[in-house]
């Protein structure tokens, strides 16, 4: 902790937060109100020549009761000082309210959109979708908004109808999800978060249906590949549906009591379904993530431990050319937790790459390991730094 530090008691609040984390700082300086690298501008990444980090007051919810927000227990903080030791305490930095919301909620909220606040968060899907429920487990206090389309979702979110989009763009199981990785380096959104949902597929059927009465089971193809074992032992036919939640509401718009759907609790739930059956899915560790979009970056303080930097980048077409432009990450000590290929414009030698890493682009390991990257790379694009999820380190996703 730095001199001054010592102190200011939100930073010493936040210190106590991460403690037992590694965490390394570049050099910074402030001026006027702003955090600027002390190396200047990065012409791939002008964010890094200077940013403004906005105070965050999000309110922490533990056990159902609303606990006062990071903002106010530094304010708090600060008056117990000053009555204690009589001198003022210096004045609150942004960015460390910001980190301590973060580091208490671990939820990504954009600039201007608080916690507590109501709002508009869009999916692709019906009512009752995995990715609404995810939607409603990360954010309790949002609107949903359901669109026919990954586009449809960005889209809500660029023309205003929705603050954030709930996008996935993996699953334990089935592997990533086909288009979200095209479509996320040119939708003009930036990452600003992670949600882990599990999945838990229920049996749904209309009232008065019985498990022995099923005859046939509706779902989406990968939902079906997900429960085998139930198809199986029950002797049902598949039948491919759209999606899950699509599924259930077809379902409840018929009298058939020999048809089921594979779908959520929460399709059940809002098409007046039965669930005759809970948790059907062959593999207990089925889990979807989600990258939370925004129309605007959530300016990360750099000093946050556990930290997760998503970004795109094209090499020049030579030998070894992903070799030397991943070298870096090995040297610099940082961790790829995920690298994906994609063929562009249907050109066989086009290839461009998505990328999860570790730690913040201004911490010095990143910003090393960027600096390589983009010298042996023909384009590299930061997509957002944000906060990882508890799931990461132990926490279960959230359940249905």
């Amino acid at each position: 902790m730095a001199e001054a530090d010592r102190f200011n008691p939100c930073a010493t609040a936040t210190a106590a937060a991460t403690a037992g984390s590694p965490q390394v700082f570049p050099q910074m300086e402030r001026q006027h109100g702003q955090l600027r690298h002390a190396g200047g501008a990065n012409p791939a990444m002008p964010g890094w020549a200077a940013r403004t980090w906005p105070s965050a007051g999000f309110a922490a919810r533990s056990g159902g009761r609303t606990q006062p927000s990071p903002g106010r227990r530094c304010r708090q903080a600060r008056t117990e000082a000053v009555v204690a030791t009589g001198t003022a305490a210096p004045a609150a930095e942004p960015g460390e309210v910001a980190l301590a919301a973060i580091v208490e909620t671990g939820r990504p909220v954009p600039p201007g959109v608080h916690a507590e606040m109501s709002g508009v968060i869009a999916f692709q899907g019906v009512p009752g979708a995995y990715s609404d429920l995810a939607c409603r487990s990360a954010y309790p206090g949002f609107t949903t908004l359901p669109c026919p389309s990954f586009e449809a979702a960005i889209a809500a979110v660029h023309e205003g109808r929705a603050e954030l989009a709930m996008l996935p763009c993996e699953n334990s199981l089935a592997g990533r999800v086909p288009d979200i990785h095209r479509m996320l380096p040119s939708s003009g959104l930036f990452v600003v978060g992670e949600h882990y949902q599990r999945v838990e597929h229920c049996l749904l059927a209309n009232k008065g249906a019985t498990l022995s009465g099923i005859r046939r089971a509706h779902s989406h193809p990968v939902a079906l590949g997900q429960v085998l074992n139930l198809l199986r032992e029950m002797k049902l036919e598949p039948v491919i549906e759209a999606d899950t939640a699509g599924a259930a509401k077809l379902l409840a718009e018929t009298d058939s009591l020999e048809d089921a759907a594979i779908a959520s609790s929460l399709a059940g739930e809002i098409y007046g379904l039965e669930i005759l059956a809970r948790n059907v899915e062959d593999a207990a560790h089925n889990t979807t993530r989600f990258y939370v979009m925004s129309k605007q970056p959530q300016p990360l303080p750099p000093k946050t431990a556990q930290a997760v930097t998503t970004f795109v980048f094209r090499v020049r077409n030579i030998p070894a050319a992903l070799y030397k432009a991943l070298g870096g990450f090995a040297t610099n000590g940082v961790n790829m937790t995920k690298l994906e290929s994609y063929m562009l414009d249907g050109h066989f030698t086009a290839t461009q790459f998505l990328c999860d890493v570790d730690g913040h682009p201004e911490q010095p390991e990143l910003r090393r390991a960027l600096e390589e990257l983009e010298f042996f790379s023909k384009e590299m694009r930061v997509l957002g730094t944000y906060a990882a999820h508890p799931y990461r380190f132990g926490r279960p996703a959230e359940a249905d």
